[in-house]
């Protein structure tokens, strides 16, 4: 059992913060690492990627979305209660090094995985651009976590209520072409964001990953449920990433895969709160 310390809810409440006790894992889990639950004894495996760590607490932090059956469910735990399995630290660790300039690119929920991310190659000594989108200002998270381990934070809202109006592709494009020092852009959000990050990207020659975010069951590898296509070869998001080059992944393949399940989902969703 897992107890969450923590809950804090975002977003018109539709995001969710946990922070869990899971000593084990805080003390192995890296940038970009992700963990795989089981609500309780009937529920399904979701895959959560870790939004932070404290190891000297022992835990780690699940920022998540309610989409279906399963976070609805997670959100109506509290403070407290207990998550009957938590599998992890599971798929491959950003890779992290001092480069010099990069700029962090997350919209949406994406932002909990760029701020571990983001964390990291600060730490590391880099100069670091971060760039966040959200719909509007009520759906905009971890903007002072951003703000403390960023060199320059910009943000954008698509109704301009906040921020910049417009989307996190309109800043990076005037950063692209007004330096030339960038060496690294690294994106997470939704696929459709991840592929305009790259085609933009990939204009002015500058390395690009991403994080997806592909249908995930087992999380080894075994199942097949998670596979992308990159440089036309089949991948395991899983084990294989869930980091990738941009410029090698089949974004619109990932895009219909990825909505195979949208209409069961809010199915689940519905028969669950009635």
């Amino acid at each position: 059992m897992f107890q969450i310390v923590r809950k804090q809810t975002m977003a018109k409440g539709t995001i969710v913060r946990n922070d869990v006790s899971a000593p084990k894992i805080a003390a192995k889990v890296r940038p970009g690492q992700f963990i795989i639950l089981r609500v309780n004894e009937t529920g399904e495996r979701i895959p959560l990627t870790v939004a932070d760590k404290d190891s000297f607490a022992g835990t780690i932090t699940l920022i998540y979305q309610v989409v279906g059956k399963t976070t609805a469910l997670l959100r109506s735990l509290n403070e407290g209660d207990t998550i009957k399995d938590i599998s992890g630290p599971l798929g491959k660790a950003a890779e992290v090094e001092n480069i010099g300039t990069v700029i962090m690119v997350g919209g949406g929920t994406g932002v909990a995985i760029l701020h571990h991310v983001a964390k990291a190659f600060k730490e590391a000594g880099n100069y670091v651009i971060s760039i966040i989108g959200a719909k509007d200002k009520e759906m905009l998270i971890l903007e002072r976590e951003m703000l403390a381990i960023s060199d320059e934070l910009i943000i954008t809202t698509d109704d301009g209520s906040y921020g910049q109006m417009g989307f996190v592709t309109d800043p990076l494009k005037k950063y692209l072409e007004e330096r030339y020092d960038v060496k690294l852009v690294y994106a997470v959000g939704p696929i459709i964001m991840m592929k305009f990050v790259s085609q933009l990207t990939k204009k002015h020659n500058v390395k690009t990953m991403v994080s997806l975010n592909p249908i995930m069951i087992d999380g080894t590898g075994m199942c097949g449920g998670c596979r992308v296509k990159v440089s036309g070869k089949t991948k395991f998001c899983c084990v294989d990433g869930p980091d990738f080059d941009a410029f090698e992944v089949d974004f619109d393949e990932l895009l219909n895969r990825n909505s195979l399940y949208i209409k069961d989902e809010k199915e689940s969703l519905l028969a669950s709160i009635r």
